[in-house]
């Protein structure tokens, strides 16, 4: 027989929320039933085995605040209590946190409860319980916490009553909670740039690829490292490569090795590579088991390969030195480059994992798409990987999609479309046209 837990959630980016709960449960073996799982709530009451499942289960998760015991709940106070007393098992947690140091803790969502109450006077409530151990505000041994739910008078002003409240001991708080978004926030990153991703969802995304300690996690496109530092928090091993030898580079100081350094995990960052994903020169058969990246979407200028658009223009240049070097072996050569569709680089991708993951490793990219017309969106598909996730975050006239696939092997035969014109026009055309 299971307890019960209560699952305190935030209500931002819900689109991914689900994808990510169901990510950390598969990753740590934990079964949750979602069937009263709703994306207009913050809340959720499951049922686990007990309180180290629930903790390997938020422990690491960004779109969640806390996980508690749950003890009861009610419209009001009154059927609060009515609630916890008539909760059979409440008698046997509290005799086995009895003599513990405790605290009370009050949290509310859609308002701002504290200030408003006589907080002291709401906590002796709860004497029924018979707590005998010494109040420390101070890392206590248990936590109590009451949670109130608001409802706004209107779109600016909140609710000055509760109307719905849970109450419940503390088990877990999540990665959100414990400080990864200040400590990730790309204002205090000794290197970023125009296009790094920012803290909330690089966090997300490892997750939902399900990034595991001591494991490789590779980006192909990785820029500034975000992906990078996101895969290194969660404990893997991570190497990142790019066709831009500058952002590589970096400048002065300020390189991806720096950002490391900075977070103290420089021991999980193995190196990044200046490289044309699709003459990719990591060894042949080299296993990888999480591919996480966001292609490029040639916004800033349009997507290149190494080639040349006129090959024939090149033949025999191969043979031209420059001070007795060949000139392609000189440490300032600049390769040349030709265009290279979203498709075709997703097509790429795609293979690419199908041969390099471990069967049931995850690729994880984000995908732009125009949202301006009813043009359906096409997201790209491989016979051996199977489509998870496709989490959609919404601007204005445009999307970007997180499509996450797990590798099922040659066996798998599923659907397919590549070497298919998914995409009738090219995205950085429809971006900087505003999408007309």
């Amino acid at each position: 027989m299971g307890k019960k837990y209560l699952l305190f959630m935030v209500q931002v980016h819900v689109n991914f929320r689900r994808a990510e709960l169901e990510s950390l449960a598969e990753l740590h073996g934990v079964k949750v039933d979602f069937s009263s799982y709703r994306e207009d709530s913050p809340f959720m009451v499951v049922e686990l085995e007990g309180d180290e499942q629930a903790r390997q289960w938020i422990r690491r998760a960004i779109l969640c605040r806390a996980i508690y015991e749950y003890w009861g709940e009610g419209a009001d106070y009154a059927e609060l209590h009515a609630s916890v007393r008539g909760n059979a098992d409440v008698a046997a947690y509290t005799a086995a946190c009895r003599e513990s140091t405790f605290k009370f803790e009050f949290e509310s969502y859609g308002g701002a409860g504290n200030g408003r109450f006589d907080r002291v006077a709401q906590i002796e409530q709860f004497a029924y319980l018979g707590l005998e151990g010494k109040i420390r505000l101070k890392a206590p041994q248990e936590t109590f916490t009451v949670v109130e739910r608001y409802e706004n008078v209107t779109e600016n002003i909140g609710g000055e009553k509760p109307v719905h409240l849970y109450f419940g001991r503390l088990v877990q708080r999540s990665d959100r909670l414990q400080g990864a978004l200040e400590k990730y926030d790309l204002k205090k990153r000794p290197y970023k740039g125009t296009t790094s991703f920012e803290a909330e969802l690089s966090l997300v995304s490892a997750n939902i690829a399900q990034v595991k300690p001591m494991h490789l996690m590779y980006d192909p496109f990785a820029g500034t490292g975000s992906f990078l530092v996101a895969g290194s928090h969660y404990g893997a091993l991570v190497v990142g490569s790019d066709i831009d030898g500058r952002m590589i580079r970096g400048k002065g100081s300020q390189t991806i090795g720096a950002n490391f350094r900075h977070y103290g995990e420089s021991h999980r960052f193995l190196d990044v590579l200046t490289m044309d994903f699709t003459h990719n020169a990591l060894r042949e058969g080299l296993p990888v088991d999480t591919i996480l990246c966001d292609p490029p979407y040639g916004i800033r200028e349009s997507i290149k390969v190494l080639g040349a658009r006129e090959p024939e223009r090149f033949r025999g240049k191969e043979d031209v030195e420059i001070d007795g070097v060949k000139a392609y072996l000189r440490p300032d050569y600049i390769p040349t480059k030709k265009p290279c569709s979203l498709d075709a680089m997703l097509d790429q991708l795609l293979q690419f994992s199908a041969e390099r993951l471990p069967i049931g490793g995850r690729l994880a990219f984000w995908m732009p798409t125009a949202n301006d017309d009813n043009v359906e969106t096409i997201v790209p598909l491989h016979p051996n990987l199977e489509l998870l996730y496709n989490c959609v975050q919404e601007f204005n006239k445009w999307s970007r999609r997180l499509l996450v696939y797990a590798n099922r092997g040659p066996d798998f035969n599923g659907p397919t479309n590549s070497g298919a014109q998914r995409t009738k026009t090219k995205f950085r055309d429809r971006y900087f046209s505003g999408f007309n």
